[in-house]
């Protein structure tokens, strides 16, 4: 009964078309084959719901599961792999739990703002940027070789909090 009650559960994503993660919890909730509705918020004049869902940081992603909602995107992927249990995101084993987690962090407070210095920025400050961006991707190449995805063979965590980077390239290109 209980698994029955959570795949009629109603969900809802409040996103944007300009965040890259809010898409981390589209790839999630389609790992997890959970059908979700999609609300299109307008960031410059945002609808009384979001500000209810998410009073705090007043921004998206926000998920509402049967009307209670989880906010930032990493607690999100967290509520969603403890929620719903198929198609794991993290590994039985707690060592490649906290890598992917480690990882899935490294990616938002390292990589994050040094490509944003590098693109953002002009003169000196853009060429430190440089050199930041291209020393924490170096990480992250590394912590690749010889593996598919960073969860192996199987899209994970790790996978899916680093996808913007894709997404980037693929809005750079």
């Amino acid at each position: 009964m209980e698994a029955h009650s959570k795949k009629m559960a109603e969900v809802k994503l409040f996103t944007t078309w300009s965040t890259p993660f809010a898409l981390r919890i589209v790839w999630a909730l389609k790992l997890k084959d959970v059908k979700s509705d999609t609300i299109f918020e307008d960031l410059s004049n945002k609808s009384p719901l979001l500000l209810q869902y998410n009073p705090v940081h007043k921004k998206v992603p926000v998920l509402v599961h049967n009307g209670k909602s989880v906010a930032e995107s990493f607690v999100i992927l967290e509520y969603i792999e403890e929620t719903w249990k198929q198609n794991p995101l993290l590994s039985e084993d707690p060592h490649e739990r906290a890598a992917a987690r480690f990882w899935a962090k490294f990616g938002d407070e390292k990589v994050l703002p040094s490509i944003w210095e590098a693109f953002n920025s002009e003169g000196k400050e853009q060429e430190v940027g440089i050199v930041k961006a291209k020393e924490n991707v170096k990480y992250l190449e590394e912590e690749l070789k010889g593996k598919k995805l960073f969860g192996g063979e199987h899209i994970g965590f790790a996978d899916i909090a680093l996808g913007w980077l894709a997404e980037y390239e693929n809005l750079l290109a």
